[in-house]
């Protein structure tokens, strides 16, 4: 039974995705390296602070804060939009979706706002995606150039017309039934919160029966920043809880931006198959008090 069950693993390892270019990680090295070389190349920068970006930023960089890609919905806070909002925005920022987008956040403990930003985007087809492996944090620690000038770009909004936002995303309904048909429910979030001795919603602890997987334990301090663990040790971590690549798996945190670290890596990187986000996540959950939940640790 178990050697049927890795041949399965293996065989979905090497399962193709899209026929479109998938997101991939991209080191600091080889960025530098496309923006000497004058390569075309769109750089969107997330960091949660105005400011931050005001006071220097990676050059040609556009500015971005996912809290404009988010809204309340049915009385749940920071939900998806629709598709016209994200055509609308991207138009506005100059996103051109046939040009290659690098994606950055703060590093450090603040990734999840670039891989939440990089998951709508894919959602919306943008075709070449990257995510930047250790942030500003990193680039600046390396003594890489930055600059204060805003980049000067067109309207596009035309060339998102035909694009349609076509997410992975688990609704509370999903999430239910996928309690009683065997989904598996992962955690994004602190061990702290989903043991329930923390968090800002009105009820705390976990959707009983999910596993924990802390975002952060994907990282791993490598020269000047934190960046991903190689692939084979990310892979044996995931494993080793029982995630595995048959399973549907229905990932959740506070409110996308965690589980948005774990879906690129178990969709992007381990190339699982069937992988979700479900969007409410604990703050739709907790606030519903007919919903269980369960408290303590469970990994």
């Amino acid at each position: 039974m178990r050697t049927r069950t890795l041949i399965a693993c293996a065989l979905l390892f090497a399962a193709p995705i899209e026929a479109q270019e998938t997101p991939r990680l991209l080191s600091t090295d080889s960025l530098a390296a496309w923006q000497a070389a004058g390569r075309n190349v769109q750089v969107i920068d997330v960091r949660q602070d105005i400011w931050t970006y005001l006071r220097d930023h990676l050059p040609s960089a556009q500015y971005l804060n996912i809290e404009t890609l988010r809204a309340g919905r049915g009385g749940v806070p920071v939900q998806p939009m629709d598709a016209s909002w994200y055509r609308e925005l991207f138009g506005r920022l100059g996103i051109d979706p046939d040009v290659p987008v690098v994606v950055y956040g703060a590093g450090e403990t603040l990734n999840i706002d670039a891989t939440f930003a990089l998951w709508i985007l894919a959602s919306m087809g943008q075709r070449q995606l990257y995510l930047l492996d250790g942030g500003y944090f990193k680039w600046k620690l390396e003594n890489r150039p930055l600059v204060r000038g805003y980049p000067r770009l067109g309207d596009t909004r035309s060339k998102w017309q035909r694009h349609d936002f076509a997410a992975s995303i688990a609704t509370l309904d999903d999430v239910l039934a996928g309690m009683k048909r065997g989904s598996l429910l992962v955690d994004a979030r602190p061990p702290e919160q989903f043991a329930g001795n923390e968090g800002a919603q009105m009820r705390r602890g976990h959707i009983p029966g999910a596993i924990n997987h802390y975002w952060q334990g994907d990282l791993v301090t490598e020269g000047f920043g934190r960046v991903f663990q190689p692939v084979d040790s990310l892979r044996a971590s995931y494993l080793a809880q029982g995630i595995t690549p048959e399973r549907d798996i229905i990932l959740y945190c506070n409110s996308a931006t965690e589980a948005s670290h774990l879906y690129f890596v178990l969709r992007y990187l381990l190339r699982y198959p069937r992988v979700r986000i479900y969007a409410g996540s604990w703050t739709e959950w907790a606030e519903r008090v007919d919903l269980p939940l369960e408290t303590g640790v469970r990994r």
